[in-house]
């Protein structure tokens, strides 16, 4: 993945010419100086890149391909480096390291290289070795052997000994005439399993959680920008209308992720997607990533200086916070999730609040459903509706940079990009934390926070929820096999345009694109397919793919022709009309009544998925 630092004295590439960064003049500009000529040029720090290629060390692994022993390996590794990376003088905690641990002072000094190079948990693995030292030379009966007696015998609430695992493992291969492996190897395969893992399974999980968790009765003092990052979702109290003929359609979702220590939005990712992981993911990824090209992209001329890693993300207990891939995906980017305790609501206050304040100002546009009942009674809001999706994602990213960030905040006493901007440079009170570091590869973080799916590749490719896609990429793993099972390859796509994947090559460890395998089908978003498939399974028709995009063609047809329709309607005079009686008994409706007890941003765990 990789990063650098963005400080004086620091080499870059500006349009491919090396300088020096020799001033920081704000939150996005820097003073550069070319090395060649002696000129210096006022930039934006997103169109720097480092100066020398990045080749890391190790391979950037994808980590749902990681075994969890190799996944605990990286996490026990980062435990013994972490607090030495938060220090400047080095050496002699690399030396406590090393007497503590049992490990060369080389060793810890080539996994801070490792980690330093890519910013990743999981590039403490290092290369993975085709044979020789690290890779098991047991037959496979006894590799099976070990590892079921250690889970049974050692891993056991009994707390047997390692001497009377080894005993029985010796024993259970005698009894099948398999050569017996010596004890060192049994000791290192459990001298290698995590801390936590034994504590867990020998002392049980309340004595795992006390050591190994992030004290949950502790909020962690927000002391400067990305210290901790608040983060929650909702449905929005606006109906929006279709991209192609503006007719209403739905409420959007939003995730919002909030810095507490200045109340800056860092990012947010608005759906008409029910929130879930994969929402809170992109959020992620939108909130680290620079935002200079995506506001050019959505014609925003306003500044958002907020990206870099945050140290820890604040979350409610809703189940999708705590699905295992986003807590791995978090931490292989050394970022800390910390759930809210049950019984304090108060602990998620900042981003409710700033929800609460997004919330009025929405109630102002055209097709609000409010959140008060008595005021939506008598304002047709599927009528009012007026607003695209992306004319909303415009709107709300115009009203957070232009304006949130730059009023008084009641309980900071000054804006909050003032407030970020001191947290960053620094102040008569306090030390500045200083620019983060950039990361590197950006196109890989956003994949990596994207939902994945496992599939087997045959000759036409892939197929994701009927849908077919192939690319040449894909040839040379057509019908691979595991041991006697098909062999499953890691894809990843993004919900808002899914006529494309991403396919995780294992040898390459890189991404590829990979496109629907007929190429003439239009690119649709997710909640538009599963509009399609709606309609199909209410008529009963068989679901492949030629019909879903058929279907997806016929619903276009049907709005264009209610449209014209409407136009002749409208162009009659009023006394030549017929009273007309409208039925209101929409699925939109049913949900929006559904909902009308709940007020506009609070707790939603009952409706996530």
């Amino acid at each position: 993945m990789g990063n650098f630092f963005i400080t004086n004295g620091e080499k870059v590439l500006y349009e491919n010419i090396e300088a020096i960064i020799v001033r920081i003049i704000d939150l996005d500009t820097v003073t550069i100086q070319e090395i060649k000529t002696n000129i210096f040029r006022t930039v934006k720090i997103y169109e720097l890149k480092p100066s020398q290629n990045f080749t890391p060390s190790s391979p950037i692994y994808e980590i749902k391909t990681l075994s969890e022993d190799k996944w605990n390996l990286a996490q026990k590794r980062y435990d013994i480096i972490a607090p030495i990376l938060k220090m400047d003088n080095r050496r002699k905690l690399i030396i406590l390291a090393s007497q503590e641990n049992g490990i060369s002072v080389p060793t810890i000094y080539r996994w801070i290289k490792l980690y330093t190079q890519t910013g990743l948990v999981s590039s403490l693995i290092g290369k993975e070795k085709s044979g020789g030292k690290g890779k098991s030379r047991l037959s496979p009966d006894i590799d099976d052997i070990i590892n079921k007696t250690i889970d049974e015998v050692y891993l056991n609430s009994s707390k047997k000994s390692i001497n009377k695992t080894i005993r029985i493992i010796h024993q259970r291969c005698l009894d099948k005439n398999l050569k017996r492996p010596h004890e060192n190897t049994v000791r290192m395969r459990i001298k290698n399993l995590s801390e936590e893992l034994k504590l867990k399974k020998r002392y049980g999980s309340k004595e795992a959680k006390y050591k190994f968790e992030p004290h949950k009765g502790h909020f962690p003092g927000a002391d400067y920008p990305l210290s901790v990052v608040q983060i929650d979702h909702t449905v929005v109290d606006i109906i929006l209308v279709d991209e192609q003929n503006r007719n209403p359609y739905k409420r959007p979702h939003i995730t919002v992720a909030m810095d507490v220590y200045s109340r800056m939005v860092l990012g947010f990712y608005l759906s008409f997607e029910t929130p879930g992981a994969h929402g809170t993911g992109l959020c992620i990824a939108h909130s680290i990533l620079p935002k200079d090209l995506w506001l050019k992209k959505i014609g925003v001329d306003e500044q958002w200086p907020c990206w870099g890693v945050m140290d820890t993300i604040h979350v409610d207990n809703a189940k999708e916070f705590r699905g295992d891939m986003l807590k791995k995906a978090c931490f292989n980017y050394g970022i800390n999730i910390e759930f809210r305790p049950p019984g304090t609501p108060h602990w998620g206050g900042h981003i409710e609040r700033l929800l609460g304040t997004f919330s009025k100002e929405i109630h102002n546009l055209t097709g609000t459903t409010f959140a008060d009942l008595n005021k939506r009674k008598n304002y047709n809001s599927k009528e009012k509706a007026s607003l695209t999706l992306k004319e909303f994602e415009k709107w709300i990213t115009i009203y957070i940079t232009k304006i949130y960030h730059n009023k008084i905040h009641s309980s900071l006493g000054q804006s909050p990009i003032q407030k970020f901007k001191e947290g960053i440079f620094g102040s008569e009170e306090q030390i500045g934390r200083g620019l983060p570091k950039k990361i590197i590869n950006e196109r890989r973080l956003r994949l990596d926070f994207m939902p994945f799916y496992e599939r087997s590749i045959q000759e036409y490719g892939i197929v994701i929820d009927h849908i077919y896609y192939y690319d040449e990429v894909l040839r040379k793993y057509i019908h691979s096999t595991q041991g006697k099972e098909k062999r499953k390859f890691i894809f990843r796509r993004d919900p808002r345009d899914i006529s494309m994947v991403y396919f995780f090559d294992p040898e390459l460890k890189e991404y590829f694109e990979v496109p629907y395998r007929n190429t003439s089908l239009p690119p649709i978003s997710i909640w538009e397919y599963k509009d399609v498939l709606r309609v199909l399974k209410k008529n009963k028709i068989e679901l492949n793919e030629e019909k879903i995009f058929e279907s997806y063609r016929e619903l276009d047809e049907l709005e264009q022709l209610a449209i014209r329709e409407t136009k002749k309607y409208k162009k009659i005079p009023d006394k030549q009309k017929k009273t007309i009686f409208v039925n209101e008994n929409t699925e939109e409706l049913k949900e929006s009544k559904k909902n009308d007890d709940l007020k506009p941003f609070e707790d939603t765990d009952d409706i996530f998925n």
